[in-house]
């Protein structure tokens, strides 16, 4: 069964998929439904606007996250403004404040568990198959 109404999505959900931060974005963009076509042309043939909301910001939270090493329940802890641009982001990173410094040594202690028990279920799964 196929339709010929092609599929749409609301400007927030574009703005997720492409990593951007919404009220930054055009008003045409934030105003109206985005298509699948008209997502993927933005992916694969950015205007000027969005690559330069993706070089200078402000960038959503989760890139904000991502830029630091941090998680976002880290940055929210912080108490620091969700939405950083590029130029925020570069200073934190060259003189850290004592939070970003925690929440990066949580961050590394949470990837380190996480490998810890990777490795120890996988060397579980070896040893019951050659058993």
């Amino acid at each position: 069964m196929s339709s010929d109404k092609e599929q749409t999505m609301k400007p927030s959900t574009a703005a997720k998929k492409l990593g951007i931060y919404l009220p930054a974005a055009p008003e045409d963009f934030r105003e109206g439904l985005v298509t699948r076509a008209q997502l993927n042309d933005l992916i694969e043939n950015p205007p000027e606007w969005l690559v330069q909301l993706r070089l200078t910001g402000p960038h959503p939270r989760d890139i904000v996250a991502r830029k630091l090493g941090i998680s976002i329940s880290g940055l929210a802890r912080s108490g620091t403004d969700d939405v950083l641009t590029t130029e925020d982001i570069q200073e934190m990173l060259q003189s850290p404040p004592e939070w970003l410094v925690r929440e990066r040594q949580v961050q590394a202690d949470v990837r380190a568990e996480n490998k810890r028990v990777k490795d120890r279920d996988a060397e579980r799964a070896a040893r019951h198959a050659a058993e």
